[in-house]
């Protein structure tokens, strides 16, 4: 069975899968999700993406009924069961179904929906991201994995009519991060990358960047840059589970980076390879 979906226990395929109107995702959005990839049906950083997904669950006061474990077994059975090399996995949850009400419903139980697509990750050793600035006007929510993504699809929306890949957000002259992307720079061989607070998510490839860093000796600074750091910068780093460590050839049309690509290189090569010790062969195509 190919691009298989989950719902509440029932799984068909995604074009053949329904869900109820009353699902609060549909109404509000009301809810969260994460994504992880696998190959040969061996997860990468399920556990780390698992662990965050439970968090914002915290911070949004669903209470979900399946435990961590359980989750994780769910997934696993549901890539086993479409023969695939290269599979991505989306999850999300809801508060669950109830008429429209914008206050959360007394009884509801929270429904689960996963997706299992034949999809590989872009290959960061082939390709470099172009990018253009756009105003972030997102809410002060941003560290959790929400279904509201508006202003994020529509900033995506304008990379795409511009030829690019990603959008930077930045607020005033701090670059925060990307659409669906975090964002950090290399200079003078050292790494630096927006703190962790309410403006940005807690990426997972974002901490395994981080990570990396410090295991080669890099030092790592977290701290807002601004949007002429960016543009001086000897290398922009996109870091996102679909993309991994990828590296940046223009913003807003102008040539950015360039100036480390052995250092670049190097992270790149390392990480996949972490990829590899976890999954016993890269994630890239």
């Amino acid at each position: 069975m190919k691009n298989l979906a989950y719902y509440n226990g029932k799984i068909q395929p995604i074009s053949e899968l329904k869900i109820p109107i009353t699902d609060r995702a549909v109404y509000f959005g009301d809810g969260l999700y994460d994504v992880v990839h696998a190959v040969n049906q061996r997860i990468f950083a399920l556990n780390e993406h698992i662990d965050r997904f439970y968090d914002s669950c915290k911070l949004l006061n669903i209470s979900l009924d399946i435990k961590k474990d359980e989750l994780k077994e769910i997934i696993k059975q549901l890539i086993e069961k479409e023969n695939s090399t290269h599979q991505k996995i989306y999850w999300q949850v809801s508060r669950g179904s109830a008429l429209r009400d914008h206050a959360f419903p007394d009884d509801s139980k929270p429904n689960l929906l996963i997706m299992i697509t034949n999809d590989a990750m872009k290959n960061m050793n082939k390709i470099k991201y172009n990018l253009i600035l756009v105003e972030d006007t997102r809410f002060f929510h941003c560290n959790i994995k929400t279904l509201n993504l508006i202003p994020n699809v529509i900033a995506s929306e304008k990379a795409k009519q511009s030829g690019c890949q990603e959008a930077v957000l930045h607020r005033g002259e701090y670059v925060t991060e990307c659409a669906h992307s975090n964002i950090a720079i290399l200079k003078d061989g050292v790494l630096k990358t927006a703190p962790l607070n309410n403006l940005i998510l807690p990426g997972i490839t974002r901490a395994h960047l981080i990570d990396i860093c410090k295991k080669l000796n890099i030092p790592v600074v977290e701290k807002a840059f601004t949007i002429d750091e960016l543009k001086d910068c000897d290398e922009a780093i996109v870091c996102a589970s679909g993309s991994l460590f990828m590296g940046v050839d223009t913003l807003d049309g102008e040539k950015i980076g360039g100036k480390n690509s052995t250092l670049l290189k190097k992270l790149q090569k390392t990480y996949e390879q972490k990829i590899i010790d976890e999954c016993g062969k890269s994630l890239l195509e």
